[in-house]
């Protein structure tokens, strides 16, 4: 039997590890052909290679639009001319624990140029495709820091409002062509970039990594973080025919914290 995206052809940013590795792992398990795509060569060659036939490894700025097209261009060499997903996971934190007159004007371009415009130019490049064959589905990892105001995080929160209305708008322009277009918005998500933040953030208020760690579970209706293999499911789910009929959604995978 195959499974819930067989045969489809998918592309990954932000592919490299923690999130993205595990959207990759699960949608090639799930019969995809996956490309792999983020800025470091070595770990997405590695991954391709543990998942074998149905992974492609393609080193790729998203904040490069001649990189970006590559990338397309790509993809469709690789697998017959076809795109039928895109999964924009490629995205960096910015500063932390730090109120807005105090982010350098350098950090809050960097944050705001790879989360929002290395989202935008993926969304550019692959709708040709999947407007020409009348099939898609955009899925864009924002986050729940999309959803409401996060202190100290003003770079990070406006970035991710900004994909919350770019994925709306883009559902809008895209659906008369049979392209679903959604976002998903984990909450904090355990893995190495979450031990990062709490180490930052501990840092910054004089706690200790583990009182972090401890005040964000506490903040959870579930009373448990979030793990890679959470948000992998719903971007699986989202880029199968199961989701057929929705679209210009924020699906939110947080344990309740946002509640």
């Amino acid at each position: 039997m195959g499974g819930r995206v067989d045969t489809r052809v998918a592309i990954v940013t932000g592919a490299a590890k923690g999130m993205g590795r595990e959207i990759c792992v699960t949608l090639a398990r799930e019969g995809a052909n996956v490309v792999l795509a983020a800025r470091e060569a070595g770990p997405i060659a590695a991954l391709a290679e543990e998942i074998g036939k149905r992974a492609v490894a393609h080193p790729t700025d998203v904040t490069d639009e001649a990189a970006v097209q590559a990338l397309v261009a790509r993809t469709r060499e690789a697998f017959g001319g076809r795109i039928d997903i895109l999964v924009n996971g490629a995205g960096v934190t910015g500063p932390v624990e730090t109120p807005v007159w105090e982010i350098a004007a350098d950090a809050w371009d960097e944050v705001l140029t790879i989360n929002v415009k290395g989202t935008f130019l993926p969304i550019k490049h692959v709708l040709p495709t999947m407007i020409a064959q009348r099939y898609g589905k955009i899925i864009n990892i924002s986050g729940t820091s999309g959803l409401r105001g996060y202190k100290n995080r003003a770079a990070y929160s406006s970035s991710k409002w900004a994909l919350r209305g770019l994925t709306r708008t883009v559902a809008l322009d895209a659906g008369g062509y049979n392209i679903n277009v959604n976002a998903v918005h984990p909450g904090i998500v355990d893995g190495p970039r979450m031990q990062r933040l709490c180490r930052e953030k501990a840092k910054k208020r004089g706690w200790t990594p583990e009182q972090v760690y401890e005040e964000y579970v506490q903040e959870m209706a579930l009373r448990r973080v979030t793990s890679a293999q959470d948000i992998a499911d719903t971007v699986c789910f989202l880029a199968s025919d199961e989701s057929k009929n929705i679209t210009g959604q924020s699906i939110t995978v947080d344990g309740g914290w946002d509640v």
